[in-house]
C-alpha cells in the first residue's frame, strides 16, 4: 500500500514523498483524517492511464443496451391488449 503522510507531513518531507513513489511505493496523503490524494511516479501513471477502462453506464444506456426481440417476433411480456383501459372524464372544480 506504501506510507500513510498526513497532508502536513507530507509538505514538510515532501522529497521523501516523491523519492519513494518514484521508487514503485504509492504514497498516501490525507487530509484531516481522510485519503486526499495518492502520489505515484511519472511511469505507474502512464502506465495505469493507458489502460482500457471503459466509463460507467447510466442506467438508460444499460436498458437501452438489452437484447432485442428478433424482427416481427411478438413481445410476450406485452400484455396491453389484454387489459384495455378506457379513458374517463375527471370534473377538476
Amino acid at each position: 500500500m506504501g506510507k500513510v503522510w498526513t497532508l502536513q507531513d507530507a509538505k514538510n518531507r515532501f522529497s521523501a514523498v516523491v523519492e519513494a513513489a518514484q521508487n514503485g511505493e504509492p504514497q498516501h496523503v490525507t487530509k484531516r483524517g481522510v485519503d486526499a490524494v495518492v502520489v505515484v511516479s511519472a511511469a505507474e501513471y502512464e502506465r495505469l492511464s493507458k489502460l482500457d477502462v471503459k466509463p460507467k453506464k447510466t442506467l438508460v444506456e444499460h436498458i437501452l443496451d438489452f437484447p432485442r426481440l428478433p424482427e416481427g417476433m411478438d413481445d410476450i411480456f406485452d400484455d396491453r391488449d389484454h387489459y384495455p383501459s378506457a379513458q374517463r372524464d375527471v370534473d377538476l372544480d
